[in-house]
């Protein structure tokens, strides 16, 4: 006589095991059409699943964000199936869901390419049309290795060997097809839908070890229905045209170049841009109270080993061993260990507590080259990083006072809105519970002062302590996770922090680690891809150009931009031979804000035709009145402020 407890509480009574299927058809038709899998106790489990002891279930249906991995897990199912019958002989190994999609590695003699894809896309739509059961089945371990060794599906068979000893082997048939899988899955193949699309091909290796068979992996994407697809489509076609890589070349940003793998050479105009936020992030840190230091670039591997980063992160680091003083020094990966040791010189009171202290901190790690990307993913960056040493009891103020500055901050960058996520304590971790329970319980009581709302990401925290991180939304809809603050009790403890008491005792201090932009590489990239190279004026790389329509306007055109210069724009001189329009449209491929065209009237008006970006009209003024203008909306806007 199971109870079923449904998620508003109410109950339900059987006479005896009752599957999924059957629970929601006794709540009604509805619900029982539009049930995909249950989640009984917690766990994910197949409608046709029986539950035979009381239970708590609720239901997962289309219109659920959850519905979307299981979409994808059968999405990869499907194709795997389409894959088979359209090429005999081909072996599958490994095919999960992923963020936007899923993808399947394939063994074969020949690698797949984008070819092939809309002959096992059509595939596919057959086997969703045909609307077959997904079935499970429990089979014994032996039995299962052997049937993928005849079936010639070595990969699974390798699976299988490596699963736990006390592990259930489950496979999941759909029709005449089957698959080793956990699961759960859908009712039948036609719950996957039709909104899905493959994507690309690429290569991999069986189990990411280079030593094994390379693999022709296959990327999907599915979602619930149509609309959503197309509006991911579209994000990825407004992803392409905002590429900051494209953007870089186009505006003559930077470049990366194999002598120098994830590192960057900025030129000119993308160096004005990074320096102009530089400025920005170090005027508003020193409004906030912050104190600017600069520590060393090389370490020794024991301070690394004292905090606990060399354990760590040490297959992250790059790596000096200097022979005649048998030592090893690393690049820092990160900052922290050395603010510590600057707090550390002398003997501090808690009367000069809080302490804040920022670096525009110079960072290596190492990256495998392929997870590189521009530069959102760098092994060289810099960090607005900063820390605070505080008391237990200013932990609050100081989350609050933070919390006020990454707003403004993100603001004045043009984002108006940002998610927060609490990370808790990893699985890995420096410290008791003890001290995890005071640093979450400081933080928790900390987000409820500043009035901040966050969604829990479980075992996400850094080793040394929990976290919030601040995820920006940008103008295509992609999160981007930025800005940072953590609580952190240990390295203070570890590298023997101390403070005088206001009882003339010792103590430690609590460490505050906290970035408002994290990268500089990163978050320029960013703001690249928000504006899509088309930045607000006080960001602009080149800020206006002077163009003239004849070369008798050549010497006024030089006194024009030597005004705007004076008055603090960047500005370019065009005083080439070719035709104004011609002048125009290269400029405005370029994104520059304004043009400021000139002939013989303006010099001898001492005028200038104003021509915005993407606008066809101009505006003509004084010289005087285009500089004041010009001026004014390229003041940063902490300065207007001011």
């Amino acid at each position: 006589m199971p109870a079923i407890t449904l998620p508003d509480g109410s109950q339900r009574n059987f006479d005896g095991a009752v599957t999924g299927t059957t629970i929601a058809q006794a709540i009604g038709p509805g619900l029982a059409k539009a049930a995909l899998i249950m989640v009984v106790d917690g766990v994910e489990m197949d409608m046709s699943r029986e539950i035979s002891a009381d239970a708590t279930v609720k239901f997962i249906t289309r219109r659920d964000e959850d519905a979307l991995e299981l979409i994808r897990h059968d999405a990869a199912h499907i194709m795997a199936e389409a894959v088979q019958a359209l090429y005999p002989g081909t072996q599958v190994t490994i095919g999960p869901a992923i963020e936007n999609g899923f993808y399947y590695d394939f063994y074969r003699n020949e690698p797949f390419t984008p070819e092939d894809l809309p002959a096992i896309e059509a595939k596919m739509r057959e086997i969703v049309a045909a609307n077959t059961p997904f079935t499970r089945e429990v089979w014994n371990r032996e039995e299962a290795i052997e049937f993928f060794e005849k079936k010639g599906e070595r990969f699974k068979a390798e699976l299988i060997r490596d699963l736990p000893g006390g592990e259930t082997i489950t496979i999941y048939r759909q029709g005449e097809w089957l698959d080793l899988c956990r699961g759960p899955h859908l009712r039948a193949t036609g719950d996957v839908g039709t909104a899905f699309k493959l994507m690309k091909t690429a290569g991999a290796y069986w189990r990411g070890d280079s030593k094994n068979p390379m693999l022709s992996r296959i990327y999907g994407t599915a979602w619930r229905d149509q609309k959503e697809l197309d509006a991911y489509l579209h994000q990825l076609e407004e992803a392409e045209r905002r590429d900051h890589r494209r953007l870089a070349r186009q505006m003559d940003l930077f470049h990366i170049q194999e002598e120098a793998v994830g590192s960057i050479f900025w030129h000119p105009k993308g160096w004005r841009l990074y320096r102009t936020v530089e400025a920005y992030i170090r005027r508003r840190q020193e409004e906030g109270g912050y104190e600017e230091v600069r520590t060393p670039q090389l370490v020794d591997r024991k301070l690394w080993e004292k905090s606990g980063h060399w354990d760590k992160y040490r297959k992250h680091m790059f790596i000096a061993d200097v022979v005649e003083e048998e030592s090893t020094l690393a690049l820092k990966p990160m900052n922290c260990p050395c603010h510590v040791q600057i707090f550390r010189q002398g003997l501090r009171s808690y009367k000069q507590l809080p302490i804040r202290m920022a670096e525009f901190g110079s960072c290596h790690r190492y990256e495998p080259s392929g997870a590189l990307h521009g530069i959102m993913r760098v092994r060289a960056f810099t960090q607005d990083d900063a820390h605070i040493f505080c008391t237990e009891d200013q932990i609050a103020d100081e989350t609050v006072r933070f919390v006020e500055l990454l707003e403004s901050v993100y603001k004045d960058f043009g984002f108006e809105s940002f998610a927060v996520k609490f990370s808790d304590r990893p699985e890995t971790r420096a410290g008791d519970d003890e001290v995890w329970d005071r640093a979450e319980g400081a933080l928790k009581a900390a987000c409820a002062q500043a009035g901040v709302e966050y969604t829990l990401n479980p075992g996400e925290g850094a080793f040394y302590g929990p976290k919030l991180e601040f995820v920006l939304r940008d103008a295509i809809g992609r999160d981007w996770q930025c800005g940072t603050i953590q609580v952190d009790f240990v390295l203070p403890e570890r590298l023997d922090a101390e403070y005088v008491t206001s009882e003339s005792g010792r103590a430690r201090p609590v460490m505050l680690h906290r970035a408002i932009i994290g990268s500089f590489e990163r978050f320029l990239g960013i703001l690249i891809e928000q504006y899509a190279g088309r930045f607000p004026l006080w960001l602009a790389p080149t800020q206006a150009v002077v163009a003239t329509i004849v070369s008798d306007a050549d010497e006024y055109a030089q006194e024009v931009a030597a005004a705007l210069q004076k008055a603090g724009l960047a500005v370019e001189l065009d005083i080439s031979n070719q035709k104004i329009q011609a002048k125009i449209r290269d400029h405005s491929l370029h994104h520059v804000p304004n043009i400021l065209v000139v002939g013989r009237r303006e010099a001898e008006e001492r005028k200038v035709a104003l021509r915005r970006l993407g606008g066809a009209a101009q505006e003509v003024m004084t010289l005087d009145e285009a500089v004041a203008q010009l001026t004014r909306e390229a003041t940063p806007p902490d300065l207007q402020r001011a």
